[in-house]
C-alpha cells in the first residue's frame, strides 16, 4: 500500500529560468504542431531522460522538493479516501461524467461504471471493452455518449485499428443505453468527420445536441478532408436514439483561423475545435479551438454564433479547453503545451508558458469581450521525467467565489481561486511524485472534478482516486448536491441543484 503523508514538499517556485532554458524552450517552439499534439495516443511518451536528468531528481527528493517515486503528498486541507486501480480496461484512463450515485471512467478500451454512493469504498458496476481513444464520455438520462477518434474498421466494439487512409475507415459518436447500469446496451453511432476527440452535450427537451470536436484533417484522409474549420452538431432523440443523425457543420473560422508556424512559431494552426464548454442556464459556450479561444452563443443550439475570438499567440501553444465561473463573466483556458507528452512545469519552460489563461468577458449580449487578465500555473516544480500539463477541471460550487479544481497529469491536482482574475492562487493540491525517473512518462490524473461533496480524479495509470477536500473557503460546496454532472455542459450549480 502507498504510504499517505500529510507534509508539505519545500517549494522551489517556477520562475523564468534564463540562458539555460533557451536551449529546451526553443526546441519547444522549433517543434511547431507537433508539439501541441493533444493527448496521449496509444503508445504514452517513454523518452528516455539523461543520466544527469535522473540525478537531479534524486537530489531533488532527497532535499524534499518533489515526492519519491509513487510517493502521496497533498496539502492539509485536502485528504486521500479511496483508489481503484485499473482492471480489465488496461487502456489509458481518459474523461469522467457523473449521474446519481454512478461515476462513468472513459478508458482508451471502453469504459466503466462506479457505484460511488459510498465514496470512501467505489465498487465496479460494469466495464464496458469498446476500443477507440480517446473514448471521451458523457450521460444525460437513460443514454451514454463515448467519443471515438481512432480510425477503426467499423462502428463495432470489436473493431480493430484501420488507416484513416481507406475509405471504410470508420470514426465518431457511439450511443448506449445505460437505463441498466450493469448492462450498458450499444443503441446507435453517427460517423463525423475526422471522428470525434471530444464532445459537448446540450440537453434540449425531448432531444440531445452533440457538439463534436475534431480536428488535423489530412487531403490523404477521405473523411477528414481540408478545411475542417467548423464542429459537427448530431441531434439525438431521447426516446430513438437509433434515429440520431447530424443536422449541421457550422462553420466557426470563415478565415481559417490561427495559422500556427510560421506567422506564429510555437502556436497551433487552428484546423477545427478540441473542446468546447457550455453554459446553457446563459445560452453560452467557450471553445478552445488549437490557435483560437471562441465565445459562442448556443440560444439556437442548432445553429451557434460567435461573439468573440481571441489568440495568445506568445504563451499559448494548443487552446485545450475551458471553464466558465458561475456568472459567464470568465473564462478559463487551458493550454495544453506539449501535446500531453512532455514534462512542461518546470523553471525551463517557467510559470507562463503552459499556464491556464483567465479571461475576463465584457460587455453584454453581442458586444461581450473576452479580456486578458492573467495566466495561472502549478508552482510546485516537476521532475524532468514527469509528463505535466494543464489538463481537465470543473468548478467548485461556492456561491461569491470563483474556486476550481484541476487536473495537471504528473503535476496532480490543483484546487486554486480566481475570484481576483488578476491575482488566481492556489489553495490545496494533491499529487503523486513520478512513476519513474529513467523515462519520460504520460500518467497523472486526466480529470479531476468536484462532485456532490467529493474530487472525484481519473488517473492515467493508476485508477479512479477519490480526494476529499476540507476547507472553510470550500466547505459551503457541500450543501450542493447534483442528480448529473458532465463537467463540458456546466450546470447552474445554485439553480439546478437539489438540496
Amino acid at each position: 500500500m502507498t504510504l499517505l503523508h500529510t507534509t508539505r514538499v519545500r517549494r522551489r517556485r517556477l520562475g523564468v529560468a534564463a540562458a539555460a532554458a533557451a536551449g529546451l524552450f526553443a526546441t519547444l517552439l522549433a517543434a511547431g504542431p507537433a508539439v501541441a499534439t493533444p493527448d496521449p495516443g496509444d503508445k504514452p511518451a517513454k523518452e528516455e531522460t539523461s543520466k544527469s536528468q535522473q540525478a537531479e531528481a534524486r537530489e531533488a527528493i532527497q532535499n524534499d522538493e518533489i515526492p519519491g517515486v509513487d510517493e502521496i503528498i497533498h496539502s492539509d486541507n485536502m485528504s486521500h479516501v479511496a483508489n481503484v486501480p485499473k482492471e480489465h480496461l488496461k487502456g489509458t484512463n481518459s474523461d469522467i461524467a457523473f449521474q446519481g450515485k454512478y461515476a462513468f471512467s472513459g478508458n482508451y478500451d471502453g469504459f466503466r461504471i462506479f457505484d460511488i454512493s459510498k465514496p470512501s469504498k467505489p465498487k465496479t458496476v460494469a466495464q464496458v471493452l469498446c476500443p477507440g481513444g480517446q473514448n471521451d464520455i458523457s450521460v444525460s438520462g437513460d443514454l451514454l455518449f463515448l467519443s471515438t477518434d481512432a480510425s477503426r474498421s467499423d462502428n463495432s466494439c470489436s473493431s480493430v485499428s484501420a488507416p484513416a487512409t481507406e475509405k471504410s475507415s470508420w470514426e465518431g459518436m457511439k450511443i448506449f443505453d445505460i437505463s441498466d447500469k450493469r448492462n450498458p446496451e450499444y443503441v446507435a453511432a453517427v460517423e463525423t468527420a475526422c471522428g470525434s476527440h471530444t464532445h459537448t452535450l446540450v440537453p434540449d427537451g425531448k432531444n440531445v445536441y452533440v457538439y463534436v470536436s475534431s480536428y488535423s484533417p489530412s487531403a490523404t484522409f477521405p473523411d477528414c478532408q481540408p478545411p475542417h474549420d467548423g464542429i459537427s452538431i448530431i441531434k439525438v432523440p431521447r426516446k430513438a436514439p437509433e434515429k440520431s443523425e447530424i443536422v449541421d457543420f457550422p462553420v466557426l473560422f470563415p478565415d481559417g483561423g490561427n495559422p500556427g508556424a510560421p506567422t506564429n512559431p510555437g502556436v497551433s494552426a487552428t484546423t477545427g475545435c478540441h473542446d468546447i464548454t457550455v453554459l446553457p442556464s446563459k445560452d453560452v459556450a467557450a471553445g478552445a479551438c488549437m490557435g483560437d479561444g471562441i465565445l459562442f452563443d448556443i440560444k439556437n443550439p442548432e445553429a451557434p454564433r460567435i461573439i468573440d475570438r481571441v489568440q495568445d499567440n506568445v504563451n499559448f501553444a494548443f487552446w485545450h479547453s475551458a471553464t466558465f465561473n458561475q456568472a459567464a463573466n470568465k473564462v478559463v483556458f487551458t493550454d495544453e503545451l506539449g501535446g500531453g507528452g512532455a514534462a512542461t512545469c518546470n523553471e525551463e519552460i517557467g510559470p507562463k508558458r503552459g499556464a491556464d489563461g483567465i479571461y475576463d468577458v465584457i460587455g453584454k449580449g453581442d458586444k461581450r469581450k473576452l479580456v486578458f487578465k492573467s495566466y495561472f500555473k502549478i508552482d510546485r516544480p516537476q521532475a524532468d521525467a514527469e509528463v505535466c500539463v494543464a489538463h481537465n477541471g470543473s468548478l467548485i460550487p461556492v456561491k461569491g467565489k470563483d474556486i476550481m479544481v484541476q487536473a495537471w497529469y504528473q503535476g496532480g491536482i490543483s484546487v486554486w481561486d480566481f475570484t481576483n482574475s488578476s491575482k488566481p492562487k492556489e489553495i490545496g493540491f494533491f499529487e503523486r511524485g513520478p512513476v519513474t525517473l529513467d523515462q519520460v512518462t504520460t500518467a497523472g490524473p486526466w480529470s479531476a472534478y468536484y462532485y456532490n461533496g467529493y474530487i472525484y480524479s481519473n488517473d492515467i495509470a493508476k485508477g479512479l482516486d477519490v480526494i476529499k477536500l476540507d476547507d472553510r473557503r470550500t466547505d459551503e460546496a457541500k450543501k450542493v448536491r447534483m442528480d448529473e454532472l458532465n463537467v463540458q455542459t456546466q450546470p447552474d450549480y445554485f439553480e439546478d441543484f437539489r438540496h
